[in-house]
């Protein structure tokens, strides 16, 4: 046996899955000669229960084999393969072609015989199962049965049911033992939202000056998040914003009097990262507003932003956490060509210890105030030991903690963040948008890294507005939140993608007049009573998903194809005995990803890749504008990127 999966690429780390992921598990086994084996992996649940489950061959050349199981209970598990010789099959397959040849019938009949007896003799087996077998070996032994009449007995799938359920074995191999990781469904599965709570209920003056929003105020808001679907709502850090460097509008050098600074600038003579902006409220208004999250149905995330600015307590009495220049000032942070005078990160080469004990003991500040998600600022410019010796320490006493890796990084850094422990990562996901680049990305998160990184399709953040977007109208929004909402498990919207906010800084990927340097009052009522915005369709985007376990799972997901290079097309399927429901569930996914233009083309879709056999009909149901059609192997498409971009399609009558 060899290639077992799940797994990481680096030796040491555990893979994972979340509570009711369908996770593939495979493995590479076969043995010399013509005698046909089986597979097995046996799975010990964190309580100690066991369980045996047979892999299916998947006959692709490669001798892989597998099979699909959803654990439930969150913890560690185990698992170790077990190949053996199938005697049953082997001789199945012998008889097949040897009676019917009619060389060695009689030979090959009792065989049969003395497997059928052998499995007799198991007193575990039902009676009635062992009655039938006992009768069958009569039968193969009966001069008066002829040789159609024994190939019946070796094609009963009755029989052949028998010896699925209890093989006869021989030559049994056992693998190594390994570790899957379970963590709870919210690690894999959310639709989040993110808005900044000081613009949330934010009143301009009469002299032009703003008044900061609360978390009272922006409790307010929680009620209409949650009637759009949504699971989270993700905070920007909220903690005091430095004085020194302070940034304006448009991340300028210079902010006036009524400027509220970039969040992300933390700490002041109001306290740092264990305190809250006194504009925002006390400790005690946030808790209220955790309080009022869960009330609606939504967990709190909160920013975790290593880093401070110039006035920020650290800065006094641990100036040993920062890096001094030769000239005797503190580097600032820099990303070229963008420059952050406003924030000095942190140097882990100096007393890690002390910074350790420090970020340990914040992150429990927060979990004691009711948050248990950490959206985490540029993980990749700290050290992996940090992140992997943190995340365990938080979840071997909070073991419901999630953090959400913001690492818009290089593959390498990117994975190895998260199997070192983060439960999310965001990802490539808004830079991909031409259907080659899509196809590739989603079979990428689908199964190449799966067993153990968890993309978050983010569609935009207060930093990220492409120029798919930029100029892609109001079909681009449409289309990125439809692929994001099914493509994956979990994906976010930072507030304003619902009012097509696509204007641009000239020159760069992030709105002007950024939210992160200034309030934004916005009207969401008004907007949508007068249909120009997106909330609607994000409302049933996330019914949809609520309503369809195939889209809360993230390794389900196939490509398809299209005769039109910008249609893209995907199928995510659960099987039956996998689903909650009891039920399979199957959508198929058509998005015209070209949001200039109406298309129509030809989609081919194999159909056996949910249970119906290829070139058999089925009916689809639009599950966005009710249409219905009877669909099979080939199907003609018409997608108006103006008017509805994407299908998300129900099948009838998957398995």
């Amino acid at each position: 046996m060899t290639g077992p999966r799940p797994a990481t690429p680096t030796p040491g780390f555990r893979p994972k899955a979340f509570a009711g992921e369908a996770v593939p598990f495979e493995i590479a086994a076969f043995r010399e000669g013509h005698d046909l084996i089986g597979v097995h992996v046996r799975l010990t649940a964190p309580g100690g229960a066991e369980t045996l489950h047979r892999l299916t061959a998947l006959g692709d050349g490669f001798d892989r084999w597998r099979t699909v199981i959803a654990p439930l209970e969150q913890g560690v598990w185990t698992y170790r393969f077990e190949s053996f010789g199938d005697d049953f099959a082997t001789w199945e397959h012998a008889a097949e072609l040897k009676i019917a040849a009619g060389v060695d019938s009689a030979l090959m009949r009792e065989m049969g015989a003395l497997l059928f007896d052998r499995a007799g003799t198991d007193t575990t087996r039902p009676a009635a199962q062992r009655r039938a077998l006992a009768t069958a070996a009569a039968a193969l032994r009966d001069p008066a049965t002829t040789d159609e009449g024994a190939l019946v007995l070796v094609r009963d799938p009755t029989i052949a049911a028998f010896f699925a359920d209890r093989p006869l074995q021989s030559l049994l191999t056992l693998g190594e033992s390994h570790e899957l990781l379970v963590e709870r469904e919210r690690a894999g599965v959310g639709a989040w939202y993110e808005f900044f709570p000081r613009s949330e209920g934010a009143k301009r003056r009469k002299d032009g000056t703003i008044v900061s929003g609360t978390f009272r105020s922006a409790a307010k808001r929680l009620p209409a998040v949650a009637d759009m679907g949504f699971e989270v709502i993700y905070l920007p850090p909220i903690h005091p914003i430095g004085h020194r460097n302070r940034k304006g509008p448009n991340n300028t050098l210079t902010a006036g009097p009524g400027d509220p600074g970039s969040p992300w600038a933390i700490g002041s003579a109001d306290g740092g990262h264990d305190s809250v902006h006194p504009d925002l409220g006390t400790l005690a208004d946030f808790r209220r507003f955790v309080a009022a999250a869960r009330d609606a149905g939504l967990e709190v995330a909160l920013d975790l932003a290593l880093q401070a600015a110039p006035d920020h307590p650290w800065v006094t009495t641990h100036p040993e956490w920062f890096t001094t220049l030769p000239d005797g000032t503190i580097a600032y942070a820099e990303n070229p060509p963008k420059k952050y005078q406003d924030i000095y990160p942190i140097n882990f080469d100096n007393d890690p210890d002390g910074i350790r004990a420090e970020v340990l003991r914040i992150v429990r500040h927060w979990i004691a105030q009711g948050v248990r998600i950490f959206r985490v600022d540029n993980p990749h410019t700290k050290p992996l030991w940090f992140w992997e010796w943190l995340i365990a320490a938080v979840n071997a006493e909070d073991p419901d903690v999630v953090f959400l890796a913001e690492a818009f990084t290089r593959p390498t850094p990117l994975q190895a963040l998260a199997q070192a422990g983060f439960q999310q990562s965001y990802s490539y996901f808004t830079w991909r948008n031409t259907k080659a680049e899509l196809e590739e990305f989603l079979g990428w998160i689908s199964d190449s890294t799966a067993d153990f990184m968890r993309p978050n399709l983010f569609v935009n953040t207060p930093d990220i507005l492409t120029e798919y977007l930029q100029y892609g109208g109001r079909p681009a929004y449409k289309i990125r939140a439809a692929i994001a909402a099914t493509g994956g498990a979990s994906y976010g919207v930072y507030a304003g993608y619902e009012l097509y906010e696509n204007v641009a800084r000239p020159g760069s990927e992030e709105n002007i007049d950024n939210e992160k340097y200034e309030y934004k009052i916005r009207d969401w009522g008004g907007a949508e009573a007068t249909g120009d915005s997106l909330a609607p369709y994000l409302r049933r985007l996330n019914e949809i998903r609520r309503a369809h376990p195939a889209l809360r799972q993230l390794r389900d997901l196939s490509i398809h194809w299209s005769d039109d290079e910008a249609i893209l097309v995907y199928v995510k399927h659960l099987p039956a005995a996998l689903s909650e429901t009891g039920e399979a569930d199957t959508i198929i996914v058509v998005a015209n990803v070209d949001p200039h233009s109406m298309r129509q083309t030809t989609v081919h879709v194999d159909s056996s890749a949910f249970g119906i056999p290829r070139g058999h009909d089925y009916e689809v149901e639009d599950l966005v504008t009710g249409a219905r059609w009877t669909w099979n192997q080939d199907n003609f498409v018409r997608l108006d990127a103006f008017v509805e971009p994407v299908h998300i399609l129900h099948v009838k009558g998957s398995r």
